[in-house]
Parts: C-alpha cells; structure tokens; sequence
C-alpha cells in the first residue's frame, strides 16, 4: 500500500520535527551537490536550524557566491531606477580603467621597462613567466619547423621517386635505341654485301661504263674547216651541238 500525501505544515512534536529536519536537510545538501556537478552550476545553500545551528554548502566558496549575488541584485535595482544607471556605468568605466593601466603596466614589465618598483620576488615571479612564455613560443616553433621539415622529406620523397621512374624510361628508350641501330646496320651489311656479288658489265662497242663524261657546246662550222682537237680521252663519250 502506497504512503499518503503528508501535510505541509509544521510539526508539533519537537522529537518528530528534529529527525524530519535531519532527514530533509542531507537530501537537500546532497540535491544541491548533484545540481552544481551534473549542470555546471554554481550553488550556495544556507541553512539555519531552529536551535540557530548552521548548515551550508557551495560549489565554489560562499563567499564568491554571496558576492554575485549582491552584484546581481544591486545591478537589477539600478537598471531599474535610471539616476542609478549613470553611476552604474560609471564605475564600470572607472573599473575597465583600472584593468587596462595593470594590463599596461604588466605589459612593461614583460617588455622589461619600468622594473625599478618591482622587489626581488616580483622579479623572480616575472622572471618565471617569462621563462613559461619562452618555453611556449619556443614549442611550438619547433612545432611548425617539424612540420615543414616533414613535408620538405615528403616532396623530396616524391621527387626522388620521379627521378627513378624517369630513368627508367630512359633506360627502356636507350635499350630500343640500341635494338633499332643493330637491326638498321645489319640491313646495311646485307645491301653491301648483296652489291658485291653482282657481275660488272662493259659496253661491246669499247666504251667502259664507268668512264667519265664530257659536255662541251660547239659553234656550228663548215665541213671544210679542221675541226681542232681536244684533249679528250679516247675512251670517253662526246656530246655536242650537231649543226
């Protein structure tokens, strides 16, 4: 059988009240841990028992929540009074002033000006930040020369591969080139040969093959006149003019 619904109101029995207060409290300081972990929240509970006991909990420090809290609210009330508003802004300015003079001192200082002010243990805490910014460029300079140098082996590696494959493309060329020439000067040999075997031929009616030829051009004469002689071979062929 179910339990019926209990009535809210308080509880006349002091003994009763102390244990549903005992009882209800953890539930609530264990609700509130599980809200400020599963939804990133930040809580502060407070909690003041009857005999004026204190119980609280926050996810950060009641302190830090106390504080937002008063912030909060007094910048609602501002926002809803508009004399208040001006002041309002004015302190942020007044305050975003303040952050920028430490942002400019802190700049100074990294540049290493202005360090007559600074004692012996701020010099040691500036010196350690620096030292941790150094260490920070110097990772990941040594970041970015690995990579390039890792790309710089990549294309080597492909040009290297290129410069294989090039030569051996030439070589397969150089091999044909070869073949080519055999075949062309066996052909050769073989059309030599071939012209050395044939017989040689003379013309019957005295005249070599082979002798030389002379053209010569003569003006048209009488046959009475001498012809005048020419110191041509006698086993050459004269071509000329007939008249």
């Amino acid at each position: 059988m179910g339990r019926g619904k209990i009535v809210i109101r308080r509880i006349d029995n002091t003994t009763s009240r102390q244990v549903t207060f005992s009882k209800r409290r953890n539930g609530l300081l264990k609700k509130a841990k599980e809200l400020s972990v599963l939804c990133d929240a930040e809580v502060g509970l407070i909690i003041f028992s009857s005999t004026g006991r204190l119980y609280d909990y926050a996810s950060s420090s009641m302190k830090s929540v106390i504080d937002r809290y008063k912030k909060l609210k007094e910048e609602h009330h501002q926002l809803l009074n508009p004399a208040s508003e001006v002041k309002f802004w004015e302190r942020e300015a007044a305050s975003l002033r303040q952050q920028l003079q430490y942002l400019q001192e802190c700049h100074r200082h990294l540049m290493g000006e202005e360090l007559s002010g600074l004692s012996a243990k701020d010099l040691q805490n500036l010196e350690s930040k620096l030292e941790m910014s150094l260490k920070g460029v110097r990772l990941k300079k040594d970041q970015i020369l690995n990579g390039e140098i890792k790309d710089l082996s990549q294309k080597g590696n492909l040009i290297h591969q290129e410069n294989i494959e090039l030569y051996k493309k030439l070589d397969v060329i150089g091999k044909e080139n070869v073949e080519l020439q055999r075949k062309a000067y066996g052909a050769r040999n073989v059309n030599e040969e071939n012209k050395s075997s044939e017989p040689s031929f003379t013309i019957t009616n005295g005249y070599h093959l082979h002798a030389p030829i002379h053209l010569q051009l003569s003006q048209p004469q009488n046959q009475t006149e001498p012809q005048p002689q020419n110191n041509v071979p006698a086993n050459a062929i004269k071509l000329g003019v007939v008249p």
